[in-house]
Protein backbone atom coordinates (compact mmCIF):
# COMPACT_ATOMS: atom_id res chain seq x y z
CA UNK A 1 0.00 0.00 0.00
CA UNK A 2 3.43 1.73 0.80
CA UNK A 3 5.59 3.23 -1.85
CA UNK A 4 8.74 4.38 0.37
CA UNK A 5 11.44 4.56 -2.43
CA UNK A 6 9.11 6.39 -4.61
CA UNK A 7 11.02 8.74 -6.99
CA UNK A 8 10.95 12.37 -7.02
CA UNK A 9 9.23 12.31 -10.36
CA UNK A 10 6.42 14.73 -11.97
CA UNK A 11 4.10 12.57 -10.68
CA UNK A 12 4.14 14.47 -7.53
CA UNK A 13 3.65 17.72 -9.76
CA UNK A 14 0.03 16.15 -11.24
CA UNK A 15 -1.39 16.14 -7.62
CA UNK A 16 -1.77 19.53 -7.76
CA UNK A 17 -3.14 22.81 -9.49
CA UNK A 18 -2.33 25.87 -7.23
CA UNK A 19 -2.28 29.31 -8.47
CA UNK A 20 0.85 29.43 -10.41
CA UNK A 21 2.09 32.91 -8.59
CA UNK A 22 0.78 31.50 -4.69
CA UNK A 23 3.78 30.56 -2.68
CA UNK A 24 1.72 28.26 -0.32
CA UNK A 25 3.86 27.30 2.67
CA UNK A 26 1.04 27.62 5.44
CA UNK A 27 0.41 23.52 5.57
CA UNK A 28 0.38 23.69 8.94
CA UNK A 29 -2.40 25.90 9.25
CA UNK A 30 -4.63 24.44 6.43
CA UNK A 31 -3.51 22.48 3.69
CA UNK A 32 -4.56 22.62 -0.48
CA UNK A 33 -6.50 19.94 -1.12
CA UNK A 34 -4.55 17.66 -4.22
CA UNK A 35 -6.54 16.91 -7.46
CA UNK A 36 -7.75 13.69 -6.23
CA UNK A 37 -9.09 14.89 -3.48
CA UNK A 38 -11.41 17.41 -5.12
CA UNK A 39 -12.01 14.84 -7.87
CA UNK A 40 -13.52 12.43 -5.33
CA UNK A 41 -15.50 15.53 -3.53
CA UNK A 42 -16.89 16.61 -6.84
CA UNK A 43 -18.11 13.15 -7.67
CA UNK A 44 -19.59 12.63 -3.89
CA UNK A 45 -21.68 16.19 -4.41
CA UNK A 46 -22.65 14.78 -8.14
CA UNK A 47 -23.94 11.38 -6.72
CA UNK A 48 -25.53 13.17 -3.64
CA UNK A 49 -27.08 15.87 -6.04
CA UNK A 50 -28.95 13.23 -8.61
CA UNK A 51 -29.39 10.41 -7.06
CA UNK A 52 -29.64 11.45 -3.01
CA UNK A 53 -28.57 8.70 -0.47
CA UNK A 54 -29.04 5.86 -2.94
CA UNK A 55 -25.28 4.75 -2.89
CA UNK A 56 -24.81 5.37 0.91
CA UNK A 57 -23.95 1.30 1.42
CA UNK A 58 -21.05 2.55 -0.94
CA UNK A 59 -20.48 5.22 1.30
CA UNK A 60 -20.18 3.22 3.86
CA UNK A 61 -17.48 1.15 2.05
CA UNK A 62 -15.41 4.40 1.73
CA UNK A 63 -15.86 5.08 5.53
CA UNK A 64 -14.27 1.70 6.34
CA UNK A 65 -11.80 2.10 4.15
CA UNK A 66 -10.96 5.56 5.71
CA UNK A 67 -10.18 3.71 8.97
CA UNK A 68 -7.81 1.01 7.73
CA UNK A 69 -6.37 3.98 6.45
CA UNK A 70 -5.85 5.63 9.47
CA UNK A 71 -5.11 2.31 11.39
CA UNK A 72 -1.96 1.77 8.77
CA UNK A 73 -0.97 5.68 9.19
CA UNK A 74 -0.09 5.08 12.90
CA UNK A 75 0.47 1.33 12.99
CA UNK A 76 -2.80 0.97 15.19
CA UNK A 77 -3.55 -3.02 16.23
CA UNK A 78 -6.85 -2.53 14.41
CA UNK A 79 -9.14 -0.40 12.06
CA UNK A 80 -11.74 -0.34 15.77
CA UNK A 81 -9.37 1.36 17.65
CA UNK A 82 -10.23 4.57 15.14
CA UNK A 83 -12.95 6.59 15.79
CA UNK A 84 -14.04 9.46 12.80
CA UNK A 85 -14.99 12.42 14.94
CA UNK A 86 -15.26 16.42 13.81
CA UNK A 87 -11.80 17.94 14.89
CA UNK A 88 -9.60 17.84 17.66
CA UNK A 89 -10.83 19.53 20.10
CA UNK A 90 -13.59 17.30 19.95
CA UNK A 91 -11.65 14.05 20.39
CA UNK A 92 -9.70 15.96 23.26
CA UNK A 93 -13.12 16.53 25.27
CA UNK A 94 -13.87 13.22 24.33
CA UNK A 95 -11.13 12.19 26.42
CA UNK A 96 -10.92 14.68 29.09
CA UNK A 97 -14.98 14.62 30.10
CA UNK A 98 -14.61 10.77 29.70
CA UNK A 99 -12.05 9.97 32.91
CA UNK A 100 -13.01 9.42 35.88
CA UNK A 101 -11.60 12.30 37.44
CA UNK A 102 -10.99 12.51 41.62
CA UNK A 103 -10.25 15.94 43.26
CA UNK A 104 -6.61 16.15 43.42
CA UNK A 105 -5.66 14.36 40.32
CA UNK A 106 -3.56 16.31 37.83
CA UNK A 107 -2.57 16.98 33.81
CA UNK A 108 0.92 17.61 32.79
CA UNK A 109 1.09 19.43 29.77
CA UNK A 110 3.43 22.15 27.97
CA UNK A 111 3.63 25.86 28.45
CA UNK A 112 3.56 25.91 23.95
CA UNK A 113 0.27 24.30 23.39
CA UNK A 114 -2.08 25.85 21.21
CA UNK A 115 -5.13 26.26 22.57
CA UNK A 116 -7.23 23.30 22.15
CA UNK A 117 -4.22 21.74 23.90
CA UNK A 118 -5.06 23.80 26.97
CA UNK A 119 -8.16 25.52 27.12
CA UNK A 120 -10.04 21.41 27.77
CA UNK A 121 -7.24 20.71 30.21
CA UNK A 122 -7.79 24.11 31.94
CA UNK A 123 -11.86 23.64 32.31
CA UNK A 124 -11.29 20.65 34.56
CA UNK A 125 -10.29 22.92 37.51
CA UNK A 126 -13.62 22.99 38.17
CA UNK A 127 -13.79 19.13 38.98
CA UNK A 128 -10.72 19.79 41.27
CA UNK A 129 -7.90 18.52 38.51
CA UNK A 130 -4.70 20.87 38.48
CA UNK A 131 -3.14 21.37 35.16
CA UNK A 132 1.21 21.59 35.13
CA UNK A 133 2.78 23.12 32.45
CA UNK A 134 6.30 22.24 31.56
CA UNK A 135 8.64 24.56 29.89
CA UNK A 136 9.90 22.98 26.89
CA UNK A 137 12.86 25.85 26.22
CA UNK A 138 15.50 23.43 26.96
CA UNK A 139 17.84 20.62 25.82
CA UNK A 140 15.75 17.81 27.29
CA UNK A 141 12.12 19.09 27.18
CA UNK A 142 10.79 14.86 27.53
CA UNK A 143 12.57 14.96 30.87
CA UNK A 144 11.12 18.47 31.64
CA UNK A 145 7.51 16.99 31.35
CA UNK A 146 8.68 13.84 33.34
CA UNK A 147 9.53 15.82 36.43
CA UNK A 148 5.97 17.29 36.99
CA UNK A 149 4.34 14.07 36.76
CA UNK A 150 3.28 12.77 40.57
CA UNK A 151 1.23 9.90 42.21
CA UNK A 152 -1.62 12.00 41.40
CA UNK A 153 -0.90 12.60 37.76
CA UNK A 154 -3.45 10.92 35.36
CA UNK A 155 -2.63 11.93 31.73
CA UNK A 156 0.51 13.64 29.95
CA UNK A 157 -0.72 15.49 27.26
CA UNK A 158 1.11 17.02 24.39
CA UNK A 159 1.57 17.98 20.89
CA UNK A 160 4.03 15.59 19.13
CA UNK A 161 5.20 18.96 17.00
CA UNK A 162 4.41 22.57 18.70
CA UNK A 163 2.80 24.59 16.40
CA UNK A 164 4.38 27.70 16.53
CA UNK A 165 8.59 26.86 16.99
CA UNK A 166 8.09 23.55 15.58
CA UNK A 167 9.56 21.38 17.97
CA UNK A 168 9.30 18.31 17.53
CA UNK A 169 9.06 16.14 20.72
CA UNK A 170 10.17 12.20 21.40
CA UNK A 171 7.31 10.50 21.90
CA UNK A 172 8.94 6.90 22.92
CA UNK A 173 10.60 7.85 26.15
CA UNK A 174 7.07 9.81 27.28
CA UNK A 175 5.36 6.94 26.47
CA UNK A 176 7.49 4.43 27.93
CA UNK A 177 7.38 6.07 31.12
CA UNK A 178 3.71 7.05 31.22
CA UNK A 179 2.63 3.56 30.62
CA UNK A 180 5.61 2.20 33.41
CA UNK A 181 3.50 4.14 35.90
CA UNK A 182 0.06 4.07 34.49
CA UNK A 183 -0.52 7.62 33.25
CA UNK A 184 -2.61 8.51 30.39
CA UNK A 185 -0.54 9.37 27.28
CA UNK A 186 -2.69 11.53 24.81
CA UNK A 187 -0.54 12.98 21.79
CA UNK A 188 -1.53 15.80 19.57
CA UNK A 189 -0.74 14.61 15.90
CA UNK A 190 -2.12 17.39 13.93
CA UNK A 191 1.62 18.48 13.06
CA UNK A 192 2.53 15.72 12.16
CA UNK A 193 0.29 12.93 10.79
CA UNK A 194 1.26 12.95 6.99
CA UNK A 195 4.16 14.62 7.35
CA UNK A 196 6.10 12.41 9.72
CA UNK A 197 5.96 8.58 11.03
CA UNK A 198 3.89 7.86 14.12
CA UNK A 199 3.50 4.78 15.92
CA UNK A 200 1.15 4.35 18.22
CA UNK A 201 2.33 0.49 19.44
CA UNK A 202 6.23 1.55 19.50
CA UNK A 203 5.07 4.35 21.67
CA UNK A 204 3.00 3.41 24.02
CA UNK A 205 0.63 5.98 22.96
CA UNK A 206 -3.17 5.83 24.42
CA UNK A 207 -4.81 8.50 22.56
CA UNK A 208 -3.83 10.54 19.07
CA UNK A 209 -6.23 13.08 18.25
CA UNK A 210 -5.45 15.03 14.75
CA UNK A 211 -7.97 17.08 12.50
CA UNK A 212 -7.62 16.01 8.25
CA UNK A 213 -6.99 19.50 7.52
CA UNK A 214 -3.77 20.09 8.02
CA UNK A 215 -0.70 17.97 6.46
CA UNK A 216 -3.30 15.29 5.80
CA UNK A 217 -4.52 17.90 3.06
CA UNK A 218 -7.70 17.17 3.79
CA UNK A 219 -11.12 18.87 4.08
CA UNK A 220 -11.86 20.64 7.50
CA UNK A 221 -14.78 19.07 9.52
CA UNK A 222 -13.30 15.55 10.00
CA UNK A 223 -10.77 14.29 12.43
CA UNK A 224 -9.15 11.05 13.86
CA UNK A 225 -9.45 9.82 17.39
CA UNK A 226 -7.28 6.89 18.14
CA UNK A 227 -8.15 5.05 21.49
CA UNK A 228 -6.03 1.90 22.89
CA UNK A 229 -8.48 -1.10 22.63
CA UNK A 230 -7.88 -2.09 26.35
CA UNK A 231 -8.98 1.57 27.53
CA UNK A 232 -11.41 2.12 25.38
CA UNK A 233 -14.57 1.18 27.75
CA UNK A 234 -12.81 3.11 31.10
CA UNK A 235 -13.80 6.30 29.20
CA UNK A 236 -17.83 7.76 30.05
CA UNK A 237 -19.84 8.48 27.38
CA UNK A 238 -21.03 11.62 27.55
CA UNK A 239 -22.74 11.81 23.73
CA UNK A 240 -25.28 9.52 22.11
CA UNK A 241 -27.29 8.83 19.65
CA UNK A 242 -28.30 6.36 16.99
CA UNK A 243 -24.48 5.92 15.31
CA UNK A 244 -22.96 5.08 18.40
CA UNK A 245 -25.24 2.40 19.61
CA UNK A 246 -24.15 -1.49 19.03
CA UNK A 247 -26.65 -2.35 15.99
CA UNK A 248 -26.66 1.44 15.00
CA UNK A 249 -28.26 -0.08 11.89
CA UNK A 250 -31.85 -1.78 13.81
CA UNK A 251 -33.45 1.35 14.16
CA UNK A 252 -36.59 -0.52 16.27
CA UNK A 253 -34.11 -1.76 18.81
CA UNK A 254 -34.39 -0.29 22.46
CA UNK A 255 -31.96 -2.07 24.43
CA UNK A 256 -29.50 -0.61 22.90
CA UNK A 257 -25.79 -0.60 24.16
CA UNK A 258 -22.62 1.42 22.97
CA UNK A 259 -20.47 0.03 20.02
CA UNK A 260 -17.77 -2.25 21.46
CA UNK A 261 -15.40 -0.61 18.81
CA UNK A 262 -14.47 3.69 18.20
CA UNK A 263 -17.70 4.03 16.91
CA UNK A 264 -18.87 4.28 20.57
CA UNK A 265 -17.77 7.98 20.33
CA UNK A 266 -19.31 8.99 17.12
CA UNK A 267 -22.83 9.58 18.33
CA UNK A 268 -24.37 10.85 15.07
CA UNK A 269 -24.55 11.00 11.12
CA UNK A 270 -20.84 10.75 9.99
CA UNK A 271 -19.62 13.81 7.72
CA UNK A 272 -19.75 11.61 4.42
CA UNK A 273 -18.07 14.61 2.35
CA UNK A 274 -15.19 15.11 4.96
CA UNK A 275 -15.22 10.95 4.41
CA UNK A 276 -14.51 11.28 1.27
CA UNK A 277 -12.43 13.67 1.11
CA UNK A 278 -9.99 12.42 3.54
CA UNK A 279 -10.07 8.99 2.32
CA UNK A 280 -8.57 10.57 -1.35
CA UNK A 281 -6.12 12.70 0.09
CA UNK A 282 -4.42 9.99 1.98
CA UNK A 283 -4.72 7.57 -0.81
CA UNK A 284 -2.12 9.75 -2.37
CA UNK A 285 0.36 9.73 0.84
CA UNK A 286 -0.07 6.05 0.96
CA UNK A 287 0.96 5.90 -2.49
CA UNK A 288 3.94 8.43 -1.64
CA UNK A 289 4.95 6.71 1.63
CA UNK A 290 5.62 8.96 4.59
CA UNK A 291 9.37 7.64 4.78
CA UNK A 292 9.79 9.79 1.31
CA UNK A 293 7.26 12.26 2.23
CA UNK A 294 9.02 12.98 5.57
CA UNK A 295 12.44 13.14 3.90
CA UNK A 296 11.40 15.68 0.98
CA UNK A 297 9.91 17.76 3.92
CA UNK A 298 13.09 17.69 5.61
CA UNK A 299 14.51 18.38 2.52
CA UNK A 300 12.66 21.84 2.03
CA UNK A 301 12.85 22.92 5.40
CA UNK A 302 16.88 22.59 4.96
CA UNK A 303 16.98 24.85 1.93
CA UNK A 304 15.08 27.46 3.78
CA UNK A 305 17.72 26.27 6.69
CA UNK A 306 20.84 26.65 4.74
CA UNK A 307 19.26 29.81 2.69
CA UNK A 308 18.82 31.98 6.03
CA UNK A 309 20.99 30.68 9.27
CA UNK A 310 24.35 32.73 7.77
CA UNK A 311 22.18 35.82 7.52
CA UNK A 312 22.94 38.34 10.65
CA UNK A 313 19.56 39.64 10.74
CA UNK A 314 17.54 36.11 10.46
CA UNK A 315 17.07 34.57 14.02
CA UNK A 316 15.68 31.19 13.64
CA UNK A 317 13.42 29.88 15.71
CA UNK A 318 12.72 26.57 15.01
CA UNK A 319 15.52 23.80 16.34
CA UNK A 320 18.16 23.24 14.25
CA UNK A 321 18.83 19.75 14.98
CA UNK A 322 16.82 17.67 12.05
CA UNK A 323 15.26 15.07 14.83
CA UNK A 324 13.85 17.56 16.78
CA UNK A 325 11.91 19.31 14.02
CA UNK A 326 9.47 18.48 11.21
CA UNK A 327 7.55 20.85 8.38
CA UNK A 328 7.83 23.97 10.36
CA UNK A 329 10.21 26.74 10.00
CA UNK A 330 9.76 29.75 12.40
CA UNK A 331 11.92 32.62 12.33
CA UNK A 332 11.91 36.33 13.15
CA UNK A 333 14.53 39.48 11.39
CA UNK A 334 16.01 42.22 13.77
CA UNK A 335 15.90 44.41 11.02
CA UNK A 336 12.19 44.67 10.25
CA UNK A 337 9.51 43.80 12.69
CA UNK A 338 7.33 40.75 12.17
CA UNK A 339 3.79 42.04 10.91
CA UNK A 340 5.66 44.34 8.49
CA UNK A 341 7.90 41.33 7.56
CA UNK A 342 4.55 39.01 6.92
CA UNK A 343 3.00 41.46 5.43
CA UNK A 344 6.21 41.91 2.75
CA UNK A 345 6.06 38.55 1.81
CA UNK A 346 2.33 38.37 1.49
CA UNK A 347 2.99 41.17 -1.13
CA UNK A 348 4.60 38.98 -2.66
CA UNK A 349 2.18 35.99 -2.50
CA UNK A 350 3.85 34.17 -0.28
CA UNK A 351 1.24 32.59 1.88
CA UNK A 352 2.49 31.66 5.52
CA UNK A 353 1.59 33.26 9.27
CA UNK A 354 2.48 34.90 12.43
CA UNK A 355 3.27 32.39 15.28
CA UNK A 356 5.62 32.34 18.50
CA UNK A 357 6.65 35.82 18.18
CA UNK A 358 8.07 35.26 13.94
CA UNK A 359 6.77 34.31 10.57
CA UNK A 360 6.21 30.30 9.75
CA UNK A 361 6.74 28.82 6.69
CA UNK A 362 5.51 25.28 6.76
CA UNK A 363 6.25 23.50 3.38
CA UNK A 364 4.90 20.39 2.19
CA UNK A 365 6.63 17.26 0.30
CA UNK A 366 5.50 18.46 -3.04
CA UNK A 367 6.22 22.18 -2.93
CA UNK A 368 8.63 22.95 -5.14
CA UNK A 369 12.21 23.79 -4.31
CA UNK A 370 12.42 26.82 -6.70
CA UNK A 371 9.52 28.21 -4.94
CA UNK A 372 11.45 27.99 -1.86
CA UNK A 373 14.39 29.47 -3.07
CA UNK A 374 12.67 32.20 -4.43
CA UNK A 375 10.96 32.88 -0.77
CA UNK A 376 14.97 32.66 0.54
CA UNK A 377 15.38 35.55 -1.80
CA UNK A 378 12.51 37.69 -1.15
CA UNK A 379 13.65 37.18 2.51
CA UNK A 380 17.28 38.44 1.74
CA UNK A 381 16.56 41.26 0.13
CA UNK A 382 14.09 42.41 2.59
Amino acid sequence: MTTDNIDNTDSESEDWQLVPDLIHLNHAAVGPWPQRTKLAIQAFAEDNATRGSLNYLKWVETETELRKQLKTLINARTSTEISLLKNTSEALSVIAYGIDWQPGDNVVISDQEFPSNYIVWESLKSKGVEIKYANLDNPDPEQSLITLCDNKTRLLSISSVQYSTGLKMKLKPLGDYCRQQNILFCVDAIQSIGAHAIDVINCNIDFVVADGHKWMLAPEGIALFYCREEIRDSLQLNQFGWHMVEDFLDFNNKNWQAANNGRRFECGSPNMLGVHGLHASLSLILEHGIKHISEKIEQKVNLLINGLQDRPEINIITPLDPARRCGIFTFKSTSIETPELFNTLANKNVFCAMRGGGVRLSPHYYTPDEKIEQVVEYITKI
